[in-house]
């Protein structure tokens, strides 16, 4: 699988959240041609610029359906004109999700699963309950976990291995985000949108108290560690 962009570190970044693959720094110098100008005065459809609501942009909206759209080329190479069966992780998939979808040129099904992880204190356990599970057999599907961030890894993993157990003919993972300095446990994620430092990241549907998930782009939450 070709490498996802790599998104360039700051210091003005702090430790963070999950993602996949592309570098920030490599990223956004290949970016900065579709990147908006730095200064307008709202963002989409009325919603506030980031760096109003104290946040700084990390991925444009431009990169971000760009490299969607690459990542549909590719799972279109993978499995050459075969149904797909998309299950996203709620809530923070839901508009990579979306995105996808309507860049995919293959039949696809949908549907949709939700789980929280334990741990104690700020340690993660890797344990999970799912607190929404499938509405429909996965046996025979060729089926792809969509994911908004990996981080450490451990909820993918038992999430991966539970279906994995409901025997699906594949079992791919596409996730939008990477974030490997925070790995405890490793995924085998097929496809992967980008790579980026450990910093706390909203927008695109990741959110932070269920806030900011309408923000077009991907932005860091400077207070906020992980």
């Amino acid at each position: 699988m070709p490498g996802a962009p790599l998104l360039p570190k700051s210091g003005t970044h702090r430790p963070g959240r999950n993602g996949e693959h592309a570098s920030v720094a490599a990223c956004l110098a290949a970016s900065s041609a579709l990147e908006l100008p730095a200064h307008r005065s709202k963002g989409r459809a009325g919603v506030p610029k980031a760096s109003q609501q104290g946040l700084k942009v990390l991925l444009r909206h431009s990169r971000i359906r760009q490299r969607v759209r690459q990542l549909a080329r590719q799972i279109e190479r993978d499995y050459k004109g075969q149904p797909l069966h998309l299950i996203c992780i709620l809530k923070g998939a839901c508009i990579f999700l979306a995105d996808l979808l309507r860049e995919l040129k293959l039949p696809v099904s949908v549907d949709f699963i939700a789980v929280s992880s334990y741990g104690k204190g700020s340690l993660p356990s890797g344990e999970v309950r799912i607190t929404k599970d499938l509405d429909q057999s996965i046996e025979g599907l060729n089926v792809i976990i969509v994911e908004d961030i990996l981080d450490t890894g451990l909820t993918l993993n038992y999430l991966y291995r539970i279906l994995q157990s409901r025997k699906p003919k594949t079992l791919k993972i596409a996730a939008l985000l990477d974030k490997p300095a925070r790995r405890i446990k490793e995924v085998p994620v097929d496809y992967i949108g980008f790579k980026i430092p450990d910093a706390f990241v909203v927008g695109y549907g990741l959110d932070y108290g269920e806030r900011y998930r309408n923000l077009p782009d991907v932005c860091v939450v400077p207070t906020v560690e992980a």
